[in-house]
């Protein structure tokens, strides 16, 4: 089981918080994404919570914004994010 959300902020899921059941080659995932400043720093904005098949930790950089994404499978809810 993970939890699975559109948007998630600050403890608050902003689309209704749910949770789905992993298939096979499945994890439990979790993409923060951060908006990027003019000074090129990250300034974390939200996060999505899902279960993703074939999922790879990795961060994805743009112009405008970064996007990290943190797999896990070692307990029930893994995905939910800490200190966000």
């Amino acid at each position: 089981m993970c939890y699975k959300c559109k948007k998630y902020h600050l403890g608050i899921c902003y689309e209704g918080m749910r949770s789905c059941t992993l298939k096979y080659h499945q994890t439990c995932a979790v993409e923060n994404i951060y908006l990027l400043t003019r000074k090129g720093l990250s300034m974390y904005f939200y996060s999505k919570l899902s279960c993703m098949t074939n999922c790879e930790d990795i961060n994805f950089l743009s112009f405008e914004k970064r996007t990290e994404l943190i797999c896990c499978k070692h307990k029930n809810d893994c995905n939910l994010p800490e200190g966000v």
